[in-house]
C-alpha cells in the first residue's frame, strides 16, 4: 500500500550535472509505503528503522550545483516482525522553508562565489543554506539531521520522519554542529566540534543524554581549518587540524578555495572528555587528509583510531570532465584503511596503513564505538559499485558486489535481536543498505546482507515503489530505542 504524502516538482534542468542525472537526480514525493514487496525473508530478529539523509533539491541552483548543496530529505525503512515500511520525507529547515515561499533558489551554492544580498544562511561565513543534508544520529530519543559545513542540528522523529523544529540543547547551543557528531554508546552523551574562518576556529562540545549542552570549550588552532570528522574513545576526543583547507589570502578576500598543505604537518588533538584547551596534547603525523573515521580506543597508554586516509590530499582532476572536474575529483572519496596510535605518555605516533583496496564511507557495530572493536563495512569507491568487510584483528577482508548498473555508499550494521555485546561475536546481525539501480527507474531496493555470511550477499531483497536516489550517511536505530 502506497500513499502520497507530498508532492513537489522539481524545477531543474540537470544538463551535463551528473550529480542531477540517474542515481543521483531528485524524486518529487513523499510517500509511506507498506507491505512491501520482499524477494526472500526478512528476518524476525531485525527490528528497528534504517534511517539515510542525503541531497534532494527542488529549485534551479543559482549557479554550478554541487552535490553537497542539495536540500536535505531522509528516507527510512523500518523492520518489525518480519514486514517493512518506508518512507520519505524532506527536511523542513529554515532555508527549505524560505525557498518554498520564494519559489526560487535564495542562496549561491557551494561553488558559487557568496552574496552579500542574501539573508545570513549557515557554514563557516554564514553564506550557504543549511540543508542538514550530510549525516544522522540518534540521540536522547530523536534523530538529529546534520549539515557538512557545520550548522543547526535538525530534530527528525525516527519513525516518522517529521521535522519537529531546531534542537538547541537546552537553549544552550553557542554556534553550530558538525556533520559527524558522536553519541556514546554506553554514557548517551553527543560529542561534536564545530570550525569557523574566525576565531575561535574551532570549539568542542558535550551534550548530556538528556539533551543538555554541558560542556564547550574553545580550541586554539593556527588558522581556519576544514577537519570534516572526529573521534572519541571512553576517556578521550579527538579532533583534527589537517593540511586540507581553505587558501588564507584567498579567504581574506571571501575566495573559498580549497588547497592542499603538503609540508605541513597533519595533527590530532586529544582531549579529555570534559577537559579545556590547555588539556589538548597534540601529536604530529604525515600530511594527509581524512573523511570519515572507523572507530577509535583506548590500548593502555595509546588512543588508537582506525580511519580512512585519502590517498592524494587534493586529486587531480581528470581530462575531459569539463568545468566540473575538480569537484568530481574530490567526490570520488579514494582513501584506504590506515591506523593511528597515539601514545599519551611519550607523545610518540605509529601510523601504519591496514590495506590497500579504495574504501570509505565505514560503519562499526555502533555499540562498540570508543571502544575496541574488529569489524567495520565499508563502501567501495570511487563507483560505490559494492561492499567490503574487514576484519581488523585478523587483517582479511571480504567484498560483495551489488551488480552491473547498482550503487550504494554507506551500509549501517543492525545487530540481530537478543545478540550479544562481546568483542568476538559483534558481528552477530545483519548489514542493510539503499540500493539504486541504474536500469530501474521507477523503484529502489533496500538488501538485507547477514553479516557472518557477508560475501554470500543478500538474504532479502526489500522493493521500494519509488526510485531512491544516492546520497549520504545513514543510522541504525534498534526497535527498543526507538519505541521506548
Amino acid at each position: 500500500m502506497v500513499k502520497i504524502e507530498r508532492e513537489i516538482p522539481i524545477q531543474i534542468d540537470p544538463g551535463e550535472n551528473p550529480f542531477l542525472r540517474g542515481v543521483f537526480a531528485p524524486i518529487a514525493t513523499e510517500i509511506t509505503a507498506s507491505d512491501l514487496t520482499v524477494i526472500g525473508e526478512i528476518p524476525k530478529d531485525l527490528d528497528g528503522a534504517y534511517l539515510r539523509n542525503g541531497p534532494n533539491p527542488v529549485h534551479r541552483p543559482r549557479g554550478r550545483y554541487h552535490w553537497f548543496d542539495g536540500d536535505g530529505m531522509v528516507h527510512g525503512i523500518e523492520f518489525h516482525d518480519g514486514k517493512a515500511t518506508y518512507r520519505n520525507r524532506w527536511i523542513q529547515t529554515e532555508g527549505f522553508a524560505a525557498e518554498q515561499q520564494a519559489h526560487r533558489s535564495i542562496w549561491p551554492g557551494l561553488m558559487d562565489r557568496p552574496d552579500p544580498a542574501v539573508p545570513r544562511g549557515a557554514g563557516s561565513d554564514g553564506w550557504l543554506k543549511d540543508t542538514a543534508n550530510t549525516d544522522i544520529v540518534f540521540h536522547n530519543g530523536y534523530a538529529l539531521a546534520l549539515w557538512y559545513q557545520c550548522g543547526l542540528p535538525y530534530k527528525l522523529d525516527p519513525r516518522t520522519l517529521e521535522t519537529l523544529g531546531v534542537e538547541r540543547f537546552g537553549g544552550k547551543l553557542a554556534r553550530a554542529v558538525s556533520a559527524h557528531a558522536k553519541v556514546d554508546p554506553v554514557s548517551g552523551e553527543l560529542l561534536f566540534f564545530d570550525y569557523a574562518t574566525k576565531p575561535p576556529y574551532m570549539t568542542y562540545n558535550v551534550v548530556s543524554r538528556t539533551g543538555e549542552l554541558r560542556h564547550h570549550v574553545d580550541i586554539d588552532l593556527p588558522g581556519s581549518r576544514l577537519p570534516h570528522d572526529m573521534a572519541f574513545t571512553e576517556n578521550y576526543s579527538l579532533l583534527m587540524d589537517l593540511p586540507l583547507f581553505w587558501d588564507p589570502q584567498l579567504l581574506e578576500r571571501n575566495v573559498h578555495k580549497v588547497t592542499y598543505y603538503p609540508e605541513l604537518p597533519s595533527r590530532f588533538g586529544i582531549i579529555p572528555r570534559y577537559g579545556l584547551n590547555a588539556d589538548v596534547k597534540w601529536f604530529e603525523a604525515s600530511p594527509c587528509y581524512i573523511y570519515h573515521v572507523v572507530n577509535s580506543w583506548e590500548e593502555g597508554d595509546e588512543f588508537v583510531m582506525d580511519a580512512c586516509r585519502v590517498i592524494q590530499g587534493e586529486p587531480n582532476a581528470k581530462r575531459g570532465e569539463g568545468e566540473l572536474a575538480r569537484m568530481r575529483a574530490f567526490l570520488r572519496l579514494e582513501a584506504q584503511l590506515w591506523r593511528w596510535r597515539f601514545n599519551l605518555a611519550t607523545g610518540a605516533v605509529k601510523e601504519e596503513q591496514l590495506d590497500d583496496a579504495k574504501t570509505e564511507w565505514p560503519t562499526i557495530n555502533r555499540h562498540k564505538m570508543g571502544r575496541k572493536s574488529r569489524y567495520a563495512y565499508n563502501s567501495r569507491v570511487p563507483h560505490y559499485e559494492g561492499l567490503v568487510k574487514y576484519d581488523t584483528v585478523r587483517g582479511t577482508s571480504e567484498s560483495y558486489l551489488f551488480g552491473e548498473g547498482r550503487t550504494s555508499n554507506e551500509a549501517p550494521f543492525a545487530p540481530r535481536v537478543g545478540a550479544q555485546d562481546d568483542t568476538n561475536d559483534e558481528d552477530d546481525g545483519y548489514v542493510v543498505t539503499f540500493v539504486a539501480d541504474a536500469n530501474a527507474q521507477h523503484r529502489g531496493e533496500v538488501i538485507i546482507i547477514d553479516a557472518k555470511n557477508f560475501a554470500a550477499g543478500p538474504i532479502a531483497r526489500v522493493q521500494i515503489p519509488q526510485r531512491v536516489p544516492t546520497g549520504f550517511h545513514s543510522i541504525w536505530i534498534p526497535g527498543e530505542q526507538m519505541r521506548a
